[in-house]
């Protein structure tokens, strides 16, 4: 199996760090930690037809709806060669089980946050169903980091692993725009991304047929036109009022890429030179710095913080999403007479179910338009703090192989 690259578990501790600082800092001095954060740099009050509300750009608004965009296109990049390109992992049949997997991890972790917080009240501002979008998503980079411990480098469950955890994420943070009831979506503003893609694509992106001037070959290589397509589609992503986060993916297509995939971060790719892949690997360290400022600016955790939504984040990931994978996925898997893929068991599918119960980065995101905010926020915070706990979890459940048998 290929190997991972090692800049994924950079980015996991990177993460970490500005998260663990963030929990020192603010419960030892809250007022200036918050001051730090939500200090406003300045105040946009554009018209309309491009913002219903006034903007105001503080250090933490910028880093989430800004800088982590790159990061979703770092990890869109991939679902998307997996899903489109030469031995992708998720072409044709060998996409079902992921899909499974992937809708039934959403499907428990929502319907289990519905059922636990109409038992237990979780704040007198929350009502029924308040904040079910909070434990869709899971943490690519913590993740990995634990499946590399619990699997090994080159397994293939650490690979579709990556796979679920990627899909998601991308769909929690889809499902959290579509269905926020604060937010007038103007989808028209929609046509400024698929105009920037489509003309990128067909000016830039598409493959020269043969025999065209070494001209035309070389002008898709350049990297400009898809940075202005990629500001562009930001710029009609944010405006329509979707998340913002998601503003670069749907200029991934039209970018000049490689005619096969080499598998999820994989470390070969660091060899290839197509647009696609220069792009991705000029981020690898400016994402670093990016992963530990959201840390530090959204991973801030009060230990006084618990409250009944503490109880129904905690529910939700380590007991809906787990159950909702397996018994959709696999339920999924047997009516269609599906075999697991090479190299995976039933017990690899069970650790990968434990592995993304852990939830942070995406479900942090969604955290501000998915909650009422004040102590209901920071109980699920905490929530998805502890939620990490998976993680050891999965690796006091994990056994060493014994020499020669299969995992």
């Amino acid at each position: 199996m290929y190997r991972v690259s090692s800049f994924v578990p950079r980015f996991a501790r990177a993460l970490l760090g500005g998260a663990a600082l963030a929990t020192l800092w603010v419960n030892l001095s809250p007022a200036t930690y918050y001051d730090s954060i939500e200090w406003r740099i300045a105040d946009l009050d554009l018209p309309s037809w491009v913002a219903t509300l006034p903007i105001s750009l503080t250090p933490m608004s910028i880093i989430a709806n800004g800088l982590m965009t790159l990061f979703l296109f770092f990890i869109g990049k991939e679902l998307w060669e997996a899903m489109t390109l030469e031995r992708g992992a998720l072409k044709g049949r060998q996409a079902l089980l992921p899909a499974g997997l992937t809708f039934g991890g959403l499907l428990g972790a929502a319907l289990t946050w519905i059922v636990v917080g109409s038992l237990i009240e979780t704040a007198e501002e929350a009502g029924l169903a308040t904040g079910w979008q909070v434990p869709l998503g899971t943490d690519v980079v913590l993740c990995f980091l634990v499946g590399r411990q619990v699997f090994g480098p080159g397994h293939p469950a650490l690979h579709l692993l990556l796979l679920l955890a990627i899909a998601t994420d991308i769909l929690a943070l889809l499902l959290m725009g579509l269905t926020h009831p604060d937010v007038s979506l103007r989808l028209l503003w929609l046509i400024l991304p698929l105009v920037a893609s489509v003309t990128t694509w067909a000016m830039f992106g598409r493959r020269p047929p043969p025999g065209a001037p070494e001209r035309q070959k070389r002008l898709g290589q350049h990297l400009l036109p898809y940075v202005i397509a990629g500001v562009l589609s930001w710029i009609g992503v944010a405006a329509s009022g979707l998340p913002p986060v998601l503003g670069l993916l749907p200029v991934i297509p039209a970018i000049a890429h490689a005619e096969r995939s080499f598998g999820l971060f994989a470390e070969v790719e660091e060899l290839l030179h197509d647009p696609l892949n220069r792009l991705s690997h000029a981020l690898i360290w400016p994402l670093t710095g990016v992963l530990f400022l959201f840390g530090l600016t959204r991973g801030g955790v009060e230990i006084s913080a618990f409250a009944p939504t503490t109880v129904t984040t905690l529910a939700a990931l380590w007991l809906g999403r787990p159950f909702g994978m397996l018994v959709l996925g696999l339920g999924l898997a047997a009516i269609l007479g599906l075999r697991l893929p090479p190299g995976i068991t039933l017990r690899d599918i069970i650790r990968i179910a434990v592995i993304v119960a852990m939830g942070f980065t995406v479900p942090v995101l969604s955290l501000e338009t998915s909650l009422p905010g004040g102590a209901m926020e920071e109980a699920a915070r905490l929530g998805l703090a502890l939620s990490l706990l998976a993680g050891p979890i999965a690796l006091v459940l994990h056994r060493p192989r014994a020499p020669g048998n299969s995992a």
